[in-house]
C-alpha cells in the first residue's frame, strides 16, 4: 500500500513532517486560481506535481476540495455541462501528468456536514460528531426538494460522459461514499449511503476504471462491517480513506483510529488479501491539546499519531504474511493473526 497524505498545493510545516514520518505519497486538491476559484489547466496541476515532486512525493490522488464539488452537475441545474467538461480536461490532464486517480463524490449542495466539531474525545482531544434530531427539521436550503430519483439520473448523465473519457485517458474514477450516511439532509437527498448503493452506482456505466474510495468512516457509520467489504470490493477499491467513528449513521462521533468500532487491524489484513497496492490516507483525525479547532478533522498532531498507527498495522500485517510465505503456507493460513 502506498502511504499518502492529503496535502495544501504550496509547502507546509506538515510537508516536512509528513516526508519525515515515511509519507511517500501526496493526496492533492484541485488548484486554486488567485481569485479562488479551482483551475483544472495542465500549467496549474502541473507545477502543483512538480512542487511535491521536488519536496519527495508523488501525485497519485486528485481529491476536489470545496473550491471544486461541482454542485451544478450533481444537481443537474444549469452550468452542469460546464461542470462536466471542466471534470473532462481535469482527467486528460491528469493523463498527462500520470496522475493515476481522481476522487469524487456525489454529495449535492454539502460537503461532509456535522452538527457540531467539538465534542470531547479520549483525553480531551475535540472530533466532529453528527446527531440526525438536530438538523432534521432544518429549513430547506435555496434549491428546495431534491429527489433521489433525479440525482440518481444525475449521477447516470454524469458517468455516461465521464468514464468514456477516464477510460481514454487510463485514470480511475473513485466514487467516495456519502458522509453522513442519511437521507435528507435539508431536503436535498444522498444516494450513496449502503454498500448497496456504492454497488449499484459504480455500475451505471460499468468499467474497470469506475471504482470507489473505500471511507472506512463513512461506511461503518452506514452500518457495513468494513473487512467483509473490503473483501466483497476486490479490485474495485483505488483509494482508502483510513478512518473510524462509533455510533450509527444518525447519532455518531468521530474517534483517533484506534478507539472507534471497526477493527483496523482485521481491515489491513483484508487490504492485504486482495492485494490491495493502492493509496491510503488518514482521515478526520481529532483536535489535540495545543492545537487551534479552526479546520475540524484536519489537526496535525493527531494526524502525525494517526500515520504512526497506520504504519505500525501494515507493517505488522506485512511481517506475519512473510512468516506464513517463509514457511510455505499461505497468508491464509494464518487465520487467527
Amino acid at each position: 500500500m502506498l502511504l499518502a497524505d492529503v496535502l495544501s498545493e504550496y509547502p507546509d510545516r506538515l510537508w516536512h513532517w509528513d516526508r519525515q514520518v515515511g509519507v511517500t505519497h501526496a493526496v492533492g486538491r484541485v488548484p486554486t486560481r488567485d481569485n479562488g476559484e479551482p483551475s483544472y489547466d495542465y500549467k496549474d496541476l502541473r507545477a502543483m506535481k512538480m512542487r511535491f515532486e521536488e519536496f519527495g512525493f508523488k501525485l497519485e490522488v486528485i481529491e476536489p476540495g470545496l473550491n471544486a464539488q461541482m454542485h451544478e452537475a450533481k444537481l443537474g441545474i444549469d452550468g452542469r455541462d460546464q461542470q462536466i467538461e471542466f471534470c473532462k480536461t481535469l482527467i486528460r490532464n491528469m493523463a498527462a501528468l500520470e496522475i493515476p486517480v481522481l476522487c469524487y463524490n456525489f454529495m449535492a449542495k454539502f460537503n461532509w456536514i456535522r452538527t457540531a466539531v467539538n465534542t470531547p474525545a479520549r483525553g480531551g482531544a475535540l472530533v466532529t460528531s453528527y446527531k440526525h434530531d438536530l438538523i432534521k427539521d432544518a429549513p430547506l436550503t435555496d434549491v428546495g426538494m431534491v429527489s433521489k430519483e433525479k440525482l440518481w439520473d444525475n449521477l447516470t448523465y454524469f458517468l455516461e460522459q465521464i468514464v468514456p473519457v477516464a477510460e481514454d485517458a487510463r485514470v480511475k474514477l473513485a466514487l467516495h461514499p456519502d458522509d453522513p450516511p442519511v437521507s435528507p439532509i435539508r431536503g436535498i437527498s444522498r444516494i450513496i449511503t449502503s454498500a448497496e448503493a456504492i454497488k449499484k452506482a459504480i455500475n451505471l456505466v460499468p468499467s474497470e476504471y469506475s471504482g470507489i474510495t473505500m471511507c472506512q468512516g463513512s461506511l461503518s457509520a452506514a452500518g457495513e462491517n468494513i473487512p467483509k467489504l473490503i473483501r466483497e470490493m476486490a479490485g474495485k477499491i483505488f483509494f482508502v480513506h483510513f478512518r473510524d467513528v462509533k455510533g450509527t449513521k444518525e447519532d455518531f462521533c468521530e474517534t483517533f483510529h484506534d478507539d472507534g468500532q471497526t477493527d483496523m487491524f482485521e481491515a489491513i489484513k483484508a487490504y492485504r488479501e486482495i492485494g490491495y497496492n493502492g493509496p491510503i490516507r488518514i482521515d478526520h483525525v481529532p483536535t489535540m491539546y495545543g492545537e487551534q479547532n479552526d479546520e475540524p478533522g484536519y489537526g496535525e498532531i493527531g494526524r502525525l499519531f494517526a500515520l504512526g498507527y497506520l504504519k505500525g498495522l501494515i507493517e505488522s500485517r506485512e511481517k506475519i504474511d512473510h512468516v506464513a510465505i517463509k514457511d510455505n503456507r499461505p497468508p491464509s493460513a494464518l487465520k487467527d493473526y
